[in-house]
């Protein structure tokens, strides 16, 4: 009887469970109510395992249908990501290249993978964008880009998948003239409070009403990271920059960086590369991604 198990089955069980009824689920699919209840009915017949409580006026999942949910979704992943996969090596080569970086990421590393992947794809052009927070994220959703590499943006859609690659060492910064400058050891998180925290602002809807590294009520936000930097320097606020953007200023003078006490987003930024789980990276894509693992540092 299990091998008899179709994915189109898995597919309308998922969807009566993250919908939360059958005839939810029909709308979603697209199919009569009546045939999702007797495709879902099929699948506990033929494993045996009541998925569904049906006594309440909507199904609720079973401690059992709630285990093989998990496992229902990890076949299905699997499964796209084998046509996803089959697919980009049918195609072969891209014939371009469109990539989003976090603008958080060194532009260092970022000219010395675009200096190897010119030299490696002569033939393929290169679409590279900059953005911040979920701006990144939104593009590859989109399809507008294949690949991004995402730091600032901490949480991953989980249509997407996701590799590790470097960790942006951060500070906070200010300028000499202001006061939290003047403040000798780790300052207070209550005395940063009392100032103007200058933050990036998402321009996409993924993190709204969140934030990451915001610490004052009092914040000036801002949509450009050379913004930001500009106005650190020239003593409008406090806030939090990658290190290889402002070690130069520091070691000049021009910045102060400062210790505070708790805040992770002092510490470091883990950068990964992402993409969506059916679009997965082609030759190219993916022979940079490998580069920015072994060497983008």
């Amino acid at each position: 009887m299990l091998d008899a198990l179709s994915l189109d089955q898995l597919r309308v069980f998922i969807a009566a469970a993250e919908t939360g009824s059958f005839s939810a689920a029909g709308r979603k699919l697209r199919r009569a109510q009546s045939l999702v209840s007797q495709t879902v009915a099929n699948l506990e017949a033929q494993l045996e395992v009541r998925l569904f409580d049906r006594v309440k006026k909507y199904p609720e999942l079973t401690g059992a249908g709630q285990a093989l949910l998990i496992e229902a979704k990890a076949v299905l992943d699997r499964m796209d990501g084998l046509k996803a996969r089959a697919r980009t090596m049918a195609e072969g080569l891209e014939p371009e290249l469109s990539a989003v970086i976090d603008v958080m990421y060194p532009m260092a590393a970022l000219t010395r993978a675009v200096g190897f992947f010119k030299q490696t794809y002569p033939r393929t052009p290169l679409r590279l964008y900059v953005e911040a927070l979920g701006a990144v994220v939104q593009a590859v959703i989109d399809g507008r880009c294949r690949i991004g590499v995402i730091g600032s943006l901490p949480i991953i859609p989980e249509s997407m998948q996701s590799e590790p690659l470097i960790e942006v060492p951060f500070a906070t910064v200010v300028a000499p003239s202001h006061p939290l400058a003047r403040i000798r050891g780790i300052v207070p998180k209550s005395n940063l409070m009392e100032h103007v925290q200058l933050v990036l602002t998402d321009r996409s809807t993924l993190s709204e009403g969140r934030e990451f590294g915001v610490v004052s009520a009092q914040t000036w936000r801002l949509a450009d990271l050379g913004a930001k930097h500009a106005f650190l320097k020239a003593g409008f606020g406090w806030g939090h920059m990658p290190l290889p953007m402002v070690e130069q200023d520091i070691r000049d003078g021009k910045l102060v960086k400062i210790r505070v006490g708790g805040l992770a987003r002092t510490q470091g930024m883990p950068m990964h590369a992402v993409y969506r789980k059916d679009a997965p990276p082609g030759p190219a894509a993916r022979a940079l991604v490998e580069w920015l693992k072994r060497t983008g540092r």
